[in-house]
């Protein structure tokens, strides 16, 4: 709406002059009421996700109330635990903390919407793919969490292979794939076998691996959440 500007030539009376002036003060007031309204749910939009499925505890900081939230709140609360994950698959991996916080933050994201430990989420990306986002192998797997879309045709009903390329999409896909491979099994470790697609081996090798890396990066949130207390 564009705001006409005041006349205050010689032609207009001294009432119509101050007619105009509150017409003006009230027409700024409201498309400052209206810019307001149209902005903040656009913002929340973009972050916003579904209420969380809680079906375990996740190592992040507790809300005061769970459930109350919507879980990218949620996941701004966690934001030094991102940062201290990010940072130690940074250093580990040898890659820009830049990029990876933003992987660490879609991880959280995607394990408090669906209730899932994000930590273990990380953890299959780092032993799956060292967190490179066009990994592809020789049998189909692609991306971080090396999802093989052909596996798994209701859950990329709405996406094609070539989008599953895009980190945000191809964690939401292995980590619902995942969650539903241990709730298949039983167990953490069951599922993650089943992801490997390894059920049969007895040794249970890519399960203990993925188990090892999610207690070294949740020994370094320990000791980053102690020295944030000392």
């Amino acid at each position: 709406m564009a705001i006409r500007w005041l006349s205050i030539g010689s032609k207009t009376t001294r009432g119509e002059r101050r007619a105009r002036w509150h017409h003006a003060q009230g027409v700024v007031p409201a498309l400052l009421v209206v810019g307001l309204a149209v902005l903040v749910p656009a913002s929340a939009a973009r972050n916003e996700t579904l209420p969380a499925q809680t079906s375990a505890p996740l190592p992040v900081q507790a809300a005061s109330s769970p459930g109350a939230e919507a879980p990218w709140r949620r996941v701004a609360a966690a934001e030094a635990d991102i940062e201290a994950v990010s940072g130690e698959v940074a250093r580990r991996y040898r890659i820009s903390q830049d990029a990876t916080r933003e992987l660490v933050a879609a991880a959280y994201g995607e394990g408090l919407r669906i209730g899932l430990d994000p930590l273990l989420i990380v953890a299959v990306m780092a032993v799956e793919s060292r967190f490179n986002p066009i990994a592809q192998s020789v049998g189909g797997a692609i991306g971080l969490m090396q999802v093989i879309p052909r596996y798994h045709p209701d859950q990329v009903d709405r996406a094609s292979s070539e989008s599953v390329l895009d980190p945000r999409t191809n964690i939401g896909l292995g980590a619902r794939v995942l969650k539903e491979y241990i709730r298949q099994g039983g167990t953490e470790v069951a599922g993650l076998q089943r992801y490997n697609g390894a059920s049969a081996d007895t040794s249970n090798g890519y399960a203990n691996k993925v188990l090892g890396e999610r207690q070294r990066l949740l020994d370094a949130l320990r000791r980053s959440r102690d020295q944030h207390r000392a």
